[in-house]
């Protein structure tokens, strides 16, 4: 890698774009789990207790706007700068925030929470790419094991603090605390992060943009209302769903023509990357279920509040953590990826078995060995595939590699969710409600796992052994 590249914050400016970097990272995560566990006080105080559907889109319109906006920031990025880019989208991310704080009603805070999730869209992808730039290659499994900790950190620990936050201060204040964090993320970032720009001059391929964000919010909607708000053969299910083959094949067909393209048809034709994407999809999918219904279950099973479940994932997020970081720092030094990523993807397997096992009978200490098992193979995969992607792209595409790696991550990850979702509610269907009942379910939703991450130990297996080292 260029020293141009490596080095162009000196002195004590790494750290502190690093730092401001992150906190980005971590707000973006934060807001897809915090607000879950505050729906029911936000329906109460803006009435639409009587609506949860309505409720939920407070949560869908966030993912569908930062999922579907995720991959063009790269390119973007690469006309304007990192810089530039990212602060705009902290501010957009801040002032969405304080909108959400100040709605008075469902409709307001929907359409404020959209608003925050176009900003949010690059808060995961451009630190993911600016921290490859920062560190030379060596370190970049190390570095990218510090983002797979924020991830993990945030994920599980976002209804955590949604439920402190909002039992103390009241719901407002979940959006009011991203305030003071996002300023210091600009103004970290603003000062500190300094990068080339890498040359993309030409025309940002808008086109192509809302082809791929209409494919992709088509599929999530297939994914949250197939089967629960409509039929599976309703004209509503049906028509999205030849919509979004449809607004595929068109991109597919822009893609090779635009003259800069979002997804340069080339990617596809790396054999690294044809075997990461689908590999990273499958990985989300799986982290979605898991960091779903976990704590579910641990409510169910055990009669936790939300803050006692939130506590007892602490096994999974610290090992999760703790893994992420060493593995970074073994593999960024030994250079050889493939070996982890197998074994990763092989403890996912055994960790979806041994939770596929659980009964209303496990004693806490047992479910605590299971779910670390699975936060390690998540802690070997997750951010070790990103590196393994960057690595084996042109420094021209390493925006759009990334770029597109950690939104088809964002995008298995939120249908995961609703996999994991169709599938629970198709085991309980006919049951008496109650939490017995789901904690007797979701074992055997958790099963659907271990084939899953089979298909994964396969795809790992595919991996191309020299993928991960090119220069």
């Amino acid at each position: 890698m260029s020293t141009a590249l490596t080095s162009p914050a000196t002195g004590g400016r790494v750290p502190l774009a690093t730092a401001g970097l992150l906190i980005g990272m971590l707000l973006s995560v934060l807001d897809q789990t915090v607000v879950a566990v505050a729906l029911p006080g936000i329906a109460a105080d803006l009435g639409g207790s009587g609506n949860m559907d309505a409720v939920g889109w407070i949560v869908t319109s966030y993912v569908l706007a930062s999922t579907a906006t995720g991959a063009l920031y790269g390119r973007i990025s690469d006309r304007f700068g990192r810089r530039p880019v990212f602060v705009t989208a902290i501010v957009v991310f801040v002032v969405g925030s304080a909108l959400c704080g100040l709605a008075q009603t469902t409709a307001q805070l929907i359409a404020a929470r959209t608003f925050q999730g176009v900003g949010a869209g690059a808060l995961f992808v451009l630190p993911t790419i600016a921290l490859s730039e920062l560190y030379p290659k060596h370190l970049r499994g190390r570095v990218q094991g510090l983002t797979g900790g924020v991830f993990a950190l945030a994920s599980v620990g976002g209804p955590l603090a949604g439920g402190l936050i909002a039992d103390t201060w009241g719901w407002r204040w979940i959006f009011y605390v991203n305030l003071p964090l996002g300023l210091v993320a600009v103004a970290l970032t603003a000062f500190a992060l300094r990068l080339p720009r890498s040359g993309g001059d030409g025309r940002v391929d808008v086109t192509g943009a809302v082809l791929i964000a209409g494919a992709t919010v088509g599929l999530l909607l297939v994914a949250e209302w197939g089967g629960r708000a409509y039929a599976w053969t309703s004209g509503v299910i049906l028509g999205l769903a030849v919509a979004v083959v449809a607004l595929v094949a068109l991109f597919v067909w822009w893609e090779r023509r635009a003259a800069n393209p979002l997804l340069p048809p080339r990617l596809f034709a790396d054999p690294t990357s044809r075997v990461v994407l689908p590999a990273t999809a499958l990985l989300g999918a799986l982290l979605g279920g898991s960091v779903v219904y976990l704590p579910t279950y641990l409510r169910a099973a055990y009669g936790m509040g939300a803050t006692q479940a939130g506590l007892a994932l602490n096994p999974y997020v610290l090992t999760f953590m703790a893994v992420s970081s060493l593995a970074g720092a073994r593999v960024g030094a030994s250079g050889r990826f493939k070996p982890y990523l197998l074994a990763g993807s092989a403890v996912v397997v055994l960790g979806f078995a041994l939770l596929s096992l659980l009964t209303l009978d496990t004693p806490y200490a047992v479910l605590a060995v299971e779910i670390a098992v699975l936060g390690a193979g998540f802690g070997l995969l997750m951010q070790n595939l990103v590196v393994v992607a960057q690595n084996a792209a042109s420094p021209a595409d390493l925006a759009a590699t990334t770029s597109a790696v950690v939104s088809v991550r964002g995008l298995g990850l939120s249908l995961g969710v609703a996999v994991f979702g169709i599938l629970l509610a198709r085991q309980v269907q006919g049951r008496a409600p109650g939490p017995g009942v789901t904690a007797a379910a979701i074992p055997d939703v958790l099963f659907w796992g271990v084939p899953a991450a089979l298909v994964l130990v396969a795809l790992m297996a595919l991996l191309p052994a020299d993928g991960t080292a090119q220069s």
